[in-house]
């Protein structure tokens, strides 16, 4: 007879039936956090949702009186407008587990759809309380439709079908200005081509125009507290629930009689109407509607959201919509980037490396690297430490003119050294113990001179770059996202 492993055995010797170890031993798992991160994290769990969701909506009601720059003001509209799209595809993918890839065609068709009932396009004009009703509806219908094939294909087919309809979706408004109905000879333009549609009325509640961008700031962060708001019930109801138990297990939802279908195409219906309602506020605030506002860039972006936040979690995804939307604008500026890349480094390497002695001898061989190799290399080729840093003034600059080598042509020396970067990251996963702290030195020292001398001088590619490797350190250290639930899964 086979032998029954120990931790499959009961307190007599026998199998347990019927026992879920993982859900049993849960206290014995928060007793076992220990730490500063341990402690923060039971503090966390003990807060009630409602309160990250006041303090977020609190902080941007006073947001607009911190500040007089309309530049800081269109971020926080843009974070915003981020957050509601994030909580519509939380919808989708966090409670449902649908991955669904055209979820940023809804986001352009609410914007197209309002662009052209509420523009000189058709001469339509309609007011905003009666346009809006039609986009959402509009969008939900479209929602429903595409959701018909995931009654019948899930996983990597339902995302292949869905990408396929955001593409079709950035094809057709691109070319829809040359349509020929079967009915005239003459085309028809629909959408204004790659020039888009223009002119936009702005949005008018209750008599009052929104002109300023204050203005679509407040009206944005209504619609994020309603929909925070209105998704918190709808997770707590009975359709929530079902959704949730979908996502966990199809095959079993259905034995327990819930209508797997019928849910399937709920959640598509009601994450494109909220993608349509915030591709409406989109198009107005920018008075204008392009293709290239709905491009596969911005689907892994909103997705990136979700996914650093925790899919699942209310706060978690509205946290991890502001916080991507910051970084990003952060990398916008050399100087403001270089601050983020040190101090990103500094706190991964404050998390991850212990004990204290540890990190203070990897800090302290770094450095001394550096400096070596500044002196060195710059007294056998002066033009190695010709050029400085870039932006470099204050502290931050002053201590990277003397510790990272700057040739005075860094473009083929930075290529090579960002490939050898990338082996090197590699080459740490490989390693343990001693023999990856050590490694870690240069590997570091390397990662400050690919920055310094190639990354930085292009910031459209090191954003896309950053955000990369902040989600893919974040999925090694914590799958589940900032404030997702672990999930629990038979292997």
């Amino acid at each position: 007879m086979a032998q029954i492993p120990r931790d499959e055995q009961g307190p007599s010797g026998q199998p347990r039936i019927g026992t879920d170890d993982w859900v049993a031993s849960v206290e014995e798992r928060r007793a076992a956090r220990t730490g500063l991160s341990g402690r923060l994290l039971d503090r966390w769990e003990r807060v009630p949702l409602w309160a990250p969701l006041l303090a977020v909506v609190a902080f941007g009601a006073v947001f607009p009186y911190l500040t007089d720059s309309d530049y800081v003001l269109r971020v926080g509209f843009n974070a915003l407008v981020f957050a509601l799209l994030a909580l519509g595809l939380n919808i989708v993918v966090g409670y449902a587990g649908l991955l669904d890839l055209g979820y940023i065609a809804f986001f352009g068709f609410g914007a197209y759809a309002y662009a052209i009932l509420s523009s000189n396009k058709f001469d339509l004009h309609l007011p905003t309380l009666a346009a809006l009703p039609i986009v959402i509806a509009a969008s939900a219908l479209l929602g429903l439709l595409l959701g018909l094939p995931s009654r019948r294909v899930t996983g990597d087919y339902l995302a292949i079908v869905t990408l396929f309809f955001a593409q079709i979706f950035v094809t057709f408004t691109t070319n829809a200005n040359r349509i020929v109905p079967p009915w005239s000879d003459e085309p028809i333009d629909l959408t204004g081509g790659p020039n888009g549609i223009s002119g936009l009325d702005p949005f008018s509640l209750f008599g009052v125009d929104a002109i300023e961008v204050s203005s679509y700031f407040y009206i944005a962060l209504v619609l994020v507290t309603l929909g925070m708001l209105g998704l918190y019930i709808l997770s707590e109801s009975r359709t929530g629930r079902a959704w949730k138990a979908v996502r966990e297990d199809p095959l079993a939802a259905e034995a327990m009689t819930i209508p797997v279908n019928r849910l399937k195409l709920l959640a598509f219906a009601f994450g494109a109407a909220t993608a349509g309602l915030t591709g409406s506020l989109f198009a107005a605030q920018q008075i204008g509607v392009f293709p290239q506002n709905f491009e596969l860039p911005l689907l892994i972006t909103i997705y990136a959201m979700v996914i650093l936040g925790g899919a699942g979690s209310i706060p978690g995804v509205v946290i991890g919509a502001i916080t991507i939307t910051v970084v990003l604008e952060v990398l916008r500026g050399p100087a403001d980037a270089r601050v983020l890349f040190y101090a990103a480094i500094a706190l991964g390497l404050a998390i991850g490396i212990r004990p204290w002695r540890r990190l203070a001898a990897l800090l302290v061989g770094t450095l001394a690297l550096g400096l070596v190799l500044n002196v060195l290399v710059g007294a056998i080729w002066p033009r190695a430490t010709a050029r400085g840093a870039a932006e470099g003034e204050g502290f931050v600059g002053s201590l990277v003119e003397a510790w990272v080598l700057t040739p005075t042509e860094p473009g083929d020396i930075g290529n090579v050294a960002f490939v050898v970067l990338i082996a090197a990251v590699l080459g740490l996963t490989l390693l343990r113990g001693t023999w990856r702290l050590v490694a870690l030195a240069p590997t570091l020292y390397l990662a400050a001179f690919v920055w310094e001398n190639r990354l930085i001088f292009q910031p459209s590619v090191t954003r896309l770059l950053i955000l990369g490797a902040l989600l893919v350190v974040l999925m090694n250290a914590r799958p589940q996202g900032l404030l997702g639930t672990t999930r629990v899964e038979i292997t």
